[in-house]
């Protein structure tokens, strides 16, 4: 089963600059429990963006510059090739950034989204869900608190 993992806002924003745009310690946490042990999809910038390997992780970069190379990932150059590298994973997670998940929606089978209640400028955005093709399974909210500034709602959707 091949998952899409994400944290978007109101208006599908992602993140500004490679970065994301809040901090959200229990999403964070979610993210870690879900991911570890599996196969983590992801483009190059967002594989860049992090100050190391994660840990308990294969990472599976996808880019168009063919010669990149980065010590502990597997490289490829298509959605495709990164599914099929990540074939001896049972579970699999795409975790973007933007253009990836763009490229994953018409292969995911389930989303873990993180909808996070604002609206915020972006140059990276989720895809739009289309609700005749997928499914909401569960949803949990999460109110703001000292260390969340903003409320959120873990959303699972499973393809119809």
């Amino acid at each position: 089963m091949l998952t899409m993992i994400a944290a978007a806002a109101e208006n599908n924003a992602l993140g500004k600059d490679n970065e994301l745009v809040w901090h959200l310690p229990d999403d964070f946490k979610r993210f870690k429990r879900l991911t570890s042990g599996h196969y983590i999809i992801m483009g190059r910038k967002t594989f860049e963006s992090f100050p190391k390997l994660l840990p308990n992780r294969k990472h599976v970069v996808i880019t168009r510059k063919k010669e990149y190379t980065a010590e502990g990932a597997i490289i490829v150059h298509s959605m495709e090739e990164a599914i099929r590298v990540s074939k001896l994973d049972t579970q699999p997670f795409i975790i973007g950034g933007g253009e990836i998940y763009k490229m994953g929606i018409s292969e995911a089978d389930r989303i873990e989204l993180t909808r996070v209640h604002g609206t915020f400028e972006a140059d990276a955005y989720f895809p739009e869900i289309d609700e005749t093709r997928w499914e909401l399974k569960d949803e949990q909210f999460h109110p703001c608190d000292e260390k969340h500034k903003y409320a959120f709602t873990y959303l699972t959707y499973e393809r119809k």
